[in-house]
């Protein structure tokens, strides 16, 4: 039996499309301090016209060096997210990603179910062996996450992120290929 290999048990991630302009600008439009803190810092307002030639651009864009950003929907066709892979070293075998839930659909599963298909992805399709995730420290949610899905803790930079009149750290975790295949086992694909 043939899955689709872009769905998950909750999730299926697919390609921007143009017409998700009007998505970004209301999940920015409606973004609160904390949200966007999350991912990195707070951000000057932006257009709408700048947003629809933002989301054109991505739209328009193939994988460069396997950089690619994804729109989370869930099984009801609601986007509910987006993730995104950076950084991505096929010499070195290694990525990053990131990823952000819109704050009305956080704690519903969206988040793991769409890591673990681009751990799938990238592991056993594009034969990276480790993913590295930076998490902010005052971002407890996101490093419980990352520790349900198996990931390891590998370190700490200090006083690395300023937002809110503060210094951060950022929190490494990381996971292998052999991690990530001892703890999902390979499921049958065709």
């Amino acid at each position: 039996m043939r899955i689709n290999f872009w769905a998950g048990e909750k999730v299926r991630l697919r390609a921007v499309e143009p017409t998700d302009a009007g998505i970004f600008f209301k999940y920015l439009s409606d973004y609160d301090d904390e949200s966007d803190r999350f991912c990195d810092e707070i951000h000057f307002p932006s257009s709408h016209a700048a947003m629809v030639e933002r989301v054109e651009s991505f739209s328009k864009s193939r994988p460069n060096n396997d950089e690619f950003m994804w729109i989370i929907e869930n099984q009801q066709g609601i986007t509910v997210g987006c993730i995104n892979t950076f950084n991505c070293s096929k010499r070195a075998g290694t990525f990053k990603y990131g990823l952000g839930i819109t704050r009305e659909f956080w704690g519903s599963g969206y988040a793991k179910d769409a890591i673990k298909i681009i751990l799938r992805y990238y592991f056993r399709e594009l034969r990276y062996q480790k993913v590295t995730v930076y998490i902010y420290s005052f971002n407890e949610r996101s490093m419980k996450l990352h520790e349900s899905l198996g990931f390891k803790h590998e370190g700490r930079i200090r006083r690395a992120v300023y937002t809110n009149g503060n210094h951060y750290d950022e929190v490494i975790y990381g996971m292998t290929c052999e991690e990530f295949d001892e703890i999902y086992k390979k499921e049958e694909l065709f």
